[in-house]
């Protein structure tokens, strides 16, 4: 199930942005907003987990209609207060299972950031496969950017990773390569005052995005390490992919 405005409610979305800011910058903006409005064309463009609009708006603004679904009405409306925000269509609901209805069909599809680990079991990502494709007109694409699991890092016993330390906070991974969950942990400590928000997700290998693929109609194009189309190999820790409908 995706998770809902208890991960990403009113507390996380009002600084969602500014803790995310080097997302934001133009030089992490503009490669996937080049690819994507290649890929749409003349035609819409569907955005899984929308949030506050960091692709869509940049995205809209190349002239690029663009649809969003997303779980959190709290992320939303940080979208909505964004100059154009207003001006873009969002259901509310579950990526993996909502339809958007009046829209006709879509050139492409995405979901990026890792996005697609928010679906905590692998039927839910499953469906969210087939949903994409159920939105796409015959040889639309889909696109997913996800980390590649970083197992083989781990030392034998240890199931902790951490991934931001400093003064006040610090943050780190749980992951069970048993069942593929994991959950990312943040720690921050305000006068003296320690708090603890933690979030689960599910991991997934490329191989396995790829049969989710198949599954749905849909076969694999193109994969890179990047939004720059650096070639993907077995040392890249992350991957853009992209799955076209077949007719």
């Amino acid at each position: 199930m995706a998770h809902d405005d208890d991960y990403f409610g009113a507390d996380v979305a009002a600084g969602y942005d500014a803790g995310s800011a080097d997302m934001f910058r133009p030089e992490a903006v503009d490669p996937p907003v080049d690819l994507l409005s290649g890929l749409a064309g003349d035609g819409p463009a569907l955005e899984f987990g929308i949030g506050t609009g960091r692709l869509a708006l940049p995205l809209a603004r190349r002239g690029v209609r663009v649809h969003g679904i997303d779980l959190s009405r709290a992320m939303v409306e940080q979208l909505r207060a964004k100059p154009g925000g207003a001006d873009l269509g969002v259901t509310i609901g579950d990526f993996a299972t909502t339809r958007v209805t009046g829209a006709g069909t879509f050139t492409t599809a995405y979901l990026v950031y890792n996005t697609i680990n928010n679906l905590t079991t692998q039927d839910a990502q499953v469906d969210c496969f087939r949903n994409a494709a159920a939105h796409l007109a015959p040889g639309g694409t889909f696109v997913v950017e996800v980390g590649v699991p970083e197992l083989r890092l781990l030392p034998p016993g240890q199931r902790a990773v951490p991934f931001h330390i400093d003064a006040t906070s610090w943050a780190f991974d749980t992951l069970d390569p048993a069942t593929q969950a994991m959950s990312s942990h943040y720690v921050t400590i305000t006068d003296g005052r320690a708090e603890h928000r933690a979030i689960p997700f599910r991991y997934v290998w490329p191989s396995e995005l790829d049969l989710m693929a198949r599954l749905a109609g849909m076969r694999l194009r193109d994969r890179w390490q990047d939004w720059d189309g650096t070639p993907f190999t077995g040392e890249s820790d992350r991957h853009v992919s992209v799955w076209e409908k077949t007719a």
